[in-house]
């Protein structure tokens, strides 16, 4: 019985995916977490084998879970979960310990295809990824400079004008989760640490 803990910030995914195990004997569900701070308090009371982990999460995303997981719990295998396909994603976690990437979009079967081979001590990356260890990969034309949503650009702005989350919120009419989620996407996509990272891409950039 291969013991699985679900990282996701995301009620309906989580539901999906235990929706997918419940007639499965070989994988048990033993606990789910919003994200990477609830994961670990999690992990200080439950055992388990492998983690499926969402990259993108409120607070420690599944970037920062991931090294932290493998440095506490070296044991615990971590299947990163996530609907970015780009290779710098993929590689920061691997790089971070994770023994595999599975997108958002891949068949149930699939998924339990992954922890299955991820438990067993095998590396499982979704068929539709670009070629991480070649020097081929698919086409993107976004690769160089990231594609972002018309709100993550808003958000962007209005963290360049020094406003705090809460007045962001204000200003765009969406909650200060809401904010820290697109603050969240950005660092991913940009590939940057902290805020001061953002603000000096978007003027790299001339997004400001």
């Amino acid at each position: 019985m291969i013991r699985l803990i679900i990282t996701d910030d995301h009620p309906v995914i989580r539901d999906g995916i235990k929706t997918i195990l419940i007639n499965n004997a070989d994988i048990e569900l033993v606990a789910c977490a919003g994200d990477g701070d609830e994961l670990m308090k999690t992990l200080e009371t439950t055992e388990t084998d492998v983690i499926l982990m969402d990259i993108n999460m409120p607070g420690m995303n599944g970037i920062e879970a991931t090294k932290l997981v493998k440095k506490k719990y070296p044991g615990i295998k971590v299947l990163s979960f996530s609907q970015y396909d780009e290779k710098r994603f993929v590689k920061q976690l691997l790089k971070n310990g994770a023994s595999g990437y599975l997108l958002k979009n891949s068949a149930s079967s699939e998924l339990v295809q992954a922890i299955k081979m991820v438990h067993s001590g095998g590396m499982y990356l979704s068929a539709d990824l670009p070629n991480v260890f070649g020097e081929k990969s698919k086409p993107r034309s976004n690769y160089l400079f990231p594609e972002l949503s018309s709100r993550e650009r808003d958000v962007l702005v209005e963290i360049c004008k020094e406003k705090n989350t809460n007045e962001i919120a204000e200003i765009l009419f969406i909650s200060p989760n809401t904010v820290e989620t697109h603050r969240s996407n950005l660092l991913l996509k940009v590939g940057v640490k902290n805020t001061a990272g953002l603000v000096k891409w978007a003027i790299e950039n001339e997004i400001v």
